[in-house]
């Protein structure tokens, strides 16, 4: 899809502030820093809408992006940092959990995992979990473009093993400066919606 119209429609923390509507949501689910503003960036062809930051555990609530007037874009609180309290983390976990499990507009959730290193025990339990549900979900490994060419093939086989992928699940290697897995993304999600 090519976007020319995106709107951040609303930081939500609970259900009551959601969009209405039936329009289909699409969730970004990751570690912090992980690269979810970055992915959403190029998938909205923006340079920084959503917000990037080097500080983990910036983004605190469920930002929805409206994109073409056709479905949203929500990017979920990241997950693995420690410099936020245990309250705080069982807040977050809470509103996570209401919102993938609870949401009918919700059609399916990437998973982004940091295809430079072994995806963690915290990926692991997210994509189990997202199973789980049933919820339908693309692994994207992100920041691939910091890998040997050589070494694509090795990092896409040990998220394959680390997750549990099956041979039909879903998964893209994304590059931001080159774009790179920006289409299959795309298809993906068009697909679903």
């Amino acid at each position: 899809m090519e976007v020319h119209n995106v709107e951040l429609t609303i930081s939500a923390v609970q259900a009551a502030q959601y969009p209405k509507g039936q329009q289909p949501e699409i969730a970004f689910v990751g570690r912090s820093n992980v690269g979810k503003s970055t992915l959403t960036n190029v998938l909205i062809n923006r340079r920084n809408y959503a917000h990037t930051s080097s500080q983990p555990g910036k983004t605190q609530t469920l930002n929805f992006y409206h994109v073409e007037d056709q479905l949203y874009f929500v990017d979920v609180p990241g997950y693995g940092f420690a410099k936020v309290s245990k309250k705080e983390r069982e807040r977050f976990g809470q509103m996570i959990e209401a919102y993938l499990t609870q949401r009918q507009q919700l059609r399916g959730v990437i998973q982004l995992v940091d295809a430079r290193h072994k995806p963690t025990d915290d990926d692991v339990t997210m994509y189990n979990y997202l199973k789980y549900y049933q919820l339908p979900t693309l692994v994207v490994g992100t920041k691939s473009d910091k890998l040997k060419p050589s070494q694509l093939a090795k990092s896409k086989k040990l998220i394959q093993q680390t997750l549990g992928l099956t041979k039909k699940a879903p998964l893209v290697m994304f590059a931001a400066p080159s774009k790179k897995g920006k289409d299959a993304v795309w298809q993906w999600i068009e697909k679903l919606c």
